[in-house]
């Protein structure tokens, strides 16, 4: 597919970026391996992680009751909104880097750059704290199966009484070494891991529903119309995976026909399977009984599956092993995004003769074991949440901006009902985003604050778009892309 580029006023460098061509050998291109199958496999493991073990109940006691499913609905209807305008961007631009690509190309360089950077700060912390939650549940395993206890000294940072919480670290280690090798293997895992995790789920299911009294079911909804609101608001942040579909675009074969499968799809699966264990859990215990760290494992047992709470122990570590696969997977997409546009140092965009980003990914799992193995990360677990929902309104936006100045590009997929679906997601997203204290607001400002610093002292002056700012239009061709 031929693309022009046509130089941009330079307080705003916005621009369509492409694949380059140029680069020796390829050397700062992705290979295109991924299918439609491989895709929607992919959401689900982001999306569809140990918590839905732990969620669905504590948020039916805490927030909705037995209207938790109504919560889950709700809030998958907002994702699908979200992802609507997620696949038409993606047909149109099949790269990687998901909202940050987007933003570039409707909004400019300067909006892109801070979309990346809080996407990365999402990506970076969510890594951590599931590998630390790995570790907690790992060792935990061990305990319940082989009556092993592993001391505190390599399970705990020093900030909870250890050294180094070492099966963090490793299963850092483990999985960089998946994403360094190929993208096909990388996928090739995350679909064994989703096809054990759905087993167990339906299972659970199966186990569940004869014993399902409807009774428990009322009162429906105990704390109202609230009570739903706010569960839709703790499950919406169970789906913030479905993001990192989008990244794999660049890696995708056929991305105007399979990246809205992948992204649509995997919110619909995500959300039949979360209703469907809510729905069980909740008929099988009065709602106010799930208030502990292990509902549906305490549920089954009162109706005597109690052998079940050791699958559920297996499947969330599987869970756990999927879901952070999958983060550092978008975490090095993403950067290596901006890390070949001049963002940051695009040395570390190189990538091998398989297409993987192998310095990204040794440098990410660095930063990441670190912060997994020795420090405390529980006072920003919420800048995730803030970061996902402001690019996820961003690319709503984008998706209105693009139809106005850009109505000749191509679309392979396009959102139906423009502008209602956008401006709903929109609306959808600063509702949630109401929800969060003001100290989560606070540090998202400072760390905005920190990526203008770098985007005006580091990436406004080594942008490639700011190379061709004053240049002659250029057409080159994007390898993969049918014309």
């Amino acid at each position: 597919m031929a693309t022009t580029f046509r130089p941009q006023v330079r307080s705003l460098r916005r621009r369509t970026p492409t694949v380059p061509t140029s680069e020796p050998d390829g050397e700062r291109v992705l290979h295109r391996r991924l299918g439609r199958l491989d895709l929607i496999a992919m959401g689900v493991g982001a999306i569809v992680g140990a918590g839905i073990f732990v969620t669905t109940g504590v948020a039916a006691a805490t927030k909705a009751g037995p209207a938790i499913m109504i919560s889950f609905v709700l809030a998958g209807v907002i994702c699908v909104l979200v992802a609507l305008c997620y696949s038409e961007l993606a047909s149109m631009t099949p790269m990687s880097g998901s909202a940050y690509t987007y933003t570039y190309q409707s909004m400019g360089e300067q909006s892109a750059f801070l979309v990346g950077w809080n996407l990365l700060l999402e990506l970076v912390v969510a890594g951590s704290a599931v590998a630390i939650g790995w570790s907690g549940l790992f060792t935990a395993t061990l305990h319940s199966l082989f009556d092993v206890t592993l001391p505190t000294a390599i399970t705990a940072g020093p900030g909870a009484g250890g050294v180094v919480n070492l099966p963090a670290v490793l299963i850092i280690g483990a999985i960089v070494a998946v994403l360094v090798l190929d993208v096909k293997l990388t996928a090739a895992v995350v679909k064994s891991l989703v096809a054990l995790t759905i087993a167990v789920l339906v299972l659970v299911v199966i186990i569940g529903a004869p014993h399902v009294h409807t009774s428990n079911w009322a009162p429906f909804a105990p704390f109202g119309a609230h009570g739903i609101a706010a569960g839709a608001a703790l499950a919406f942040f169970a789906y913030l995976g479905f993001d990192i579909v989008a990244t794999s675009a660049e890696e995708t074969k056929n991305p105007g026909r399979d990246m809205p499968w992948g992204i649509i799809g995997s919110v619909v699966i995500a959300t039949v399977l979360y209703v469907g264990v809510s729905a069980v859990l909740t008929g099988v215990a009065p709602y106010p009984s799930l208030n502990n760290e292990a509902p549906v494992a305490t549920a089954l047992a009162a109706v005597g599956a109690g052998w079940i709470g050791k699958v559920i122990l297996v499947a969330s570590v599987i869970a756990l092993t999927k879901g952070l696969l999958m983060l550092f997977y978008g975490q090095t997409r993403l950067v290596f995004a901006m890390c070949r546009d001049g963002m940051l140092p695009r040395a570390l965009s190189v990538t091998t003769r398989r297409g993987a980003p192998k310095r990204l990914g040794i440098a990410l799992g660095i930063v990441g074991a670190v912060i997994a193995g020795l420090l405390p990360i529980d006072t920003v677990a919420e800048l995730v949440n803030i970061g996902a929902l402001f690019a996820f309104a961003v690319v709503a936006i984008g998706v209105m901006i693009l139809r106005y100045t850009a109505p000749e590009r191509a679309r392979s997929f396009r959102v139906p009902l423009m502008p209602l679906v956008p401006v709903l997601a929109i609306a959808g997203c600063v509702w949630l985003l109401t929800t969060l204290e003001a100290l989560t607001w606070i540090r998202f400002a400072v760390w905005t604050a920190v990526g203008i610093a770098v985007y005006v002292g580091y990436s406004h002056r080594h942008s490639v778009a700011g190379r061709t700012d004053d240049a002659t239009e250029v057409t080159t061709d994007t390898p993969g892309v049918p014309a």
